[in-house]
């Protein structure tokens, strides 16, 4: 109930109050009762009632009292001094402390004489009294506030039974018409405020509330660390209703959501956000200090995503967590570790020796890639970092963060599981990349890309059996730009995606002009695989250019199915269903290549050119071209070996035992006008003559 409403109620529920102790004596009657009584207060106080001087004997609440009941509007009636009959409606009920003891009663009188005269004890408007009786006392004992009416002389009148439940108070501690300091010094002579807490304080903040009606709630802290919201209300003609309402939860919650706000929901590290105010305040500290200086250090977790893939996101979590917790257990106390988002972190160390942040890096790179034992299983990660170290004159937090980015991009180039501290030129490379990468972005919807295309060739006849695509960039200002520039920011940026759709579409069509002897091999990344609506762009490519499937064939590097392993894998299956045809690109290179043969059934190895290029200089590549070439038969697999530049090359291959061969050799990457006229001359029996 609204605490104006309660006002209001208790203005117009009755004409007074009383108390009486366990013999039935008053003890309180307030000043409302003499213009009815006809008599001082202070005269009755200390009589039985409701039987005071002259009352009859006969009197049903005094019945009503002595069985201890509770009673309502009971009639009584009461002979004035003045000669004249009054007629009182009396209420009251039993008060009892924690324990059970009776303590007396309380209740209210109303001067019902004029309707008692002319017979309407039962008329609306009494009901109207009743009923608001009623809902007041109602009120009153089920409000979740706590409530204390005091009067104009700020003397108690009403309380509830919620008010001494937040207090810890006793039943008999209070009573009508003590004061409020009277029970002020109870609470904080009992210990219920915190300490310092003084009776004069807390008085001051009440009067001052009732000057500043607007000012909302007054604050108070409990010893047990309760957090209690008084507010007081004044009332027309003097006094005021204070409510007391526990708010600890409330608050609790608050100050939750504002960490929460600020801080990362799995490790509670804070975000960055947060690590934006605690790095200008750091930057900050750092100019008063003589030669102090701000290192930021940008970490990255290296192959968390094999981990959270294969293992599930749970395994994941719990990782990143551990990761979290070995970061912290070797920072200093001073040192901020914040979560940035995914499998990246940060650490912002003040440091007057700007080696020491760099060693500070590779201590962290060498904890975070100790194993991990994560349900029941050994995961291993690694770690790559980037270090940018602030100014005299401080920098910029973000400008910090923005460094030690590009610093960690350097670091992950270089073959990761190491650090880079930035350097200027890195800037420069940066804007440069981001201008290619803007660039790229309008060459894929320009019409700028191409594909060229290079022949596979059978080393038995020398005949081509098949081209693979490859994407080139006809810049207008850098001329034709090769895969190797721009493939690594189309797979950073997402454009990976569109870019491969493009390449698809391109290759099928283009392959569906040629003799249905030639097949068409087209390069994947795993960002591609990795891409849900993978199979289907495949599938809508082949549809789109009538292209059978068993011509198509996709070549994948050991990094899809290191990746991704049971997801890619999937994906791959389903297509090789379908009639696509694929190939492990590069193999060799990897150190679990072989693994993956036994897992999936390529169906051509594609043997790495660097293994050519060692021929004749290294036994080893001949024995490991020769092994491959063993285990692809053995396999039902078709061998390709890559980079065949020279006929010495092309006999040693041949030699053992390799079926197909791709190399300039041959014939380097064609636009596709070229290889028309190449397959032409193959087809008119020219094919040597490339």
């Amino acid at each position: 109930m609204p605490a104006a409403a309660v006002e209001r109620a208790a203005l117009i529920a009755s004409d007074w109050l009383w108390e009486t102790d366990p013999q039935g004596t008053l003890t309180y009657l307030s000043a409302g009762a003499e213009r009815h009584a006809g008599w001082p207060a202070a005269d009755l106080i200390g009589q039985p009632y409701p039987m005071p001087i002259g009352a009859e004997a006969d009197c049903p609440c005094r019945a009503a009292m002595e069985a201890r009941r509770p009673f309502r509007d009971l009639p009584y009636a009461y002979p004035h001094p003045d000669g004249e009959p009054r007629w009182f409606a009396l209420s009251g009920r039993p008060r009892h402390d924690r324990s059970g003891r009776f303590l007396g009663y309380r209740g209210v009188g109303s001067d019902v004489s004029d309707r008692h005269r002319n017979g309407f004890e039962r008329s609306e408007a009494h009901v109207r009294l009743v009923e608001q009786n009623r809902r007041f006392d109602a009120a009153l004992e089920n409000m979740s506030q706590g409530l204390c009416m005091f009067d104009a002389k700020a003397r108690l009148m009403v309380w509830n039974r919620r008010y001494i439940e937040i207090f810890g108070l006793d039943p008999e501690d209070l009573r009508i018409g003590m004061s409020q300091r009277a029970i002020v010094e109870i609470l904080v002579g009992r210990g219920c405020y915190k300490p310092g807490a003084t009776v004069d304080f807390l008085c001051e903040g009440t009067r001052t509330s009732l000057v500043h009606e607007r000012a909302g709630a007054v604050l108070r802290e409990l010893a047990d660390g309760r957090i209690i919201a008084a507010t007081h209300r004044p009332m027309p003609g003097g006094g005021w209703v204070a409510t007391f309402e526990d708010v600890t939860e409330r608050r609790r919650n608050e100050e939750r959501i504002v960490h929460m706000a600020r801080h990362d929901a799995l490790t509670d590290l804070p975000n960055r956000t947060a690590l934006r105010e605690l790095g200008s305040a750091l930057i900050g500290r750092a100019r008063a200090i003589p030669g102090a200086r701000v290192a930021v250090l940008c970490l990255d977790l290296d192959r968390f995503k094999v981990v959270n893939d294969s293992f599930g996101h749970a395994t994941g979590d719990k990782l990143l967590q551990a990761v979290t917790g070995r970061l912290r257990g070797h920072l200093r106390r001073d040192d901020i570790v914040a979560r940035l988002g995914g499998d990246e972190f940060a650490v912002l160390h003040l440091t007057q020796d700007p080696d020491g942040a760099a060693a500070l890096a590779q201590r962290l790179i060498g904890v975070v890639s100790r194993p991990y034992r994560l349900d029941g299983r050994t995961v291993e990660i690694g770690m790559s970092a980037g270090i940018s170290l602030s100014d005299e004159a401080g920098a910029e937090i973000d400008w910090l963060l923005q460094s030690a980015d590009m610093a960690l991009y350097e670091a992950k180039g270089a073959g990761r599981g190491t650090h880079c501290v930035f350097e200027p030129q890195m800037d420069e490379h940066a804007r440069a990349r981001r201008a290619l990468e803007h660039e790229l972005r309008d060459a894929l919807t320009g019409g700028a890309l191409e594909l060229h295309y290079q022949p596979l060739v059978d080393l038995g006849t020398r005949r081509i059996k098949g081209l693979e695509a490859l994407v080139r960039w006809r810049h207008p200002e850098r001329g034709l730009i090769s895969p190797g520039m721009f493939i690594p920011i189309a797979e950073e940026t997402g454009l990976i995606v569109p870019l491969g759709e493009w390449v698809l579409r391109q290759a099928c069509e283009a392959a569906a002009r040629w003799p249905a002897w030639v097949s068409i091999a087209v390069n994947v990344s795993a960002l591609q695989l990795r891409y849900r609506g993978f199979a289907a762009s495949v599938l809508a490519a082949l549809a789109a250019s009538g292209l059978a499937a068993a011509r198509l064939e996709l070549e994948i590097t050991e990094s899809v199915l290191l990746e991704d392993t049971e997801v890619n894998l999937e994906t791959l299956h389903t297509l090789r269903r379908l009639g696509v045809r694929i190939s492990m690109d590069d193999f060799g290179t990897g150190y679990s290549s072989i693994s993956y043969l036994r897992r999936f059934p390529f169906d051509k190895i594609k043997i790495d050119r660097s293994f050519v290029r060692d021929l004749g200089a290294s036994a080893e590549s001949s024995a490991i071209i020769r092994a491959v070439v063993g285990l692809g038969a053995s396999l039902g697999i078709t061998t390709l070996v890559e980079g065949v530049e020279t006929e010495a090359q092309l006999e040693a291959v041949r030699a053992e035992g390799a079926q197909e061969m791709q190399g300039f050799l041959f014939s380097p990457p064609r636009t596709m006008a070229e290889i028309d006229v190449l397959l032409a001359a193959q087809e008119a029996g020219a094919g040597q003559a490339a």
